[in-house]
């Protein structure tokens, strides 16, 4: 099953997800096909990250909880919160 990682960062933490951004990378290369998409989320200003948008297959919420836990950004304390939900995709067909 796909789930979604929605992660916000953390209020004046450019520094933090800056240091981590090439282990966090490597992570996400490390997921292989498992990894449907990943990208950071921008404030209303098109600029500004203020977060992670993460989809990812898992087995289950046990295993995508971990898959989480082990990304450097959150090993770093980037993150304010991260909601992990599971995901149909529907369109476009492939």
């Amino acid at each position: 099953m796909l789930y979604t990682f929605y992660c916000s960062d953390k209020p004046e933490a450019a520094g933090v997800r800056a240091a981590n951004r090439e282990a966090h990378l490597a992570f996400l290369s490390e997921l292989g096909d498992r990894l449907l998409l990943a990208g950071p989320l921008l404030s209303e200003d098109g600029a500004t990250v203020v977060g992670s948008l993460i989809i990812v297959e898992c087995d289950d919420m046990a295993a995508a909880r971990a898959v989480a836990a082990r990304d450097p950004y959150a090993k770093a304390g980037l993150f304010s919160g991260v909601a992990i939900k599971p995901w149909r995709k529907t369109l476009p067909k492939s």
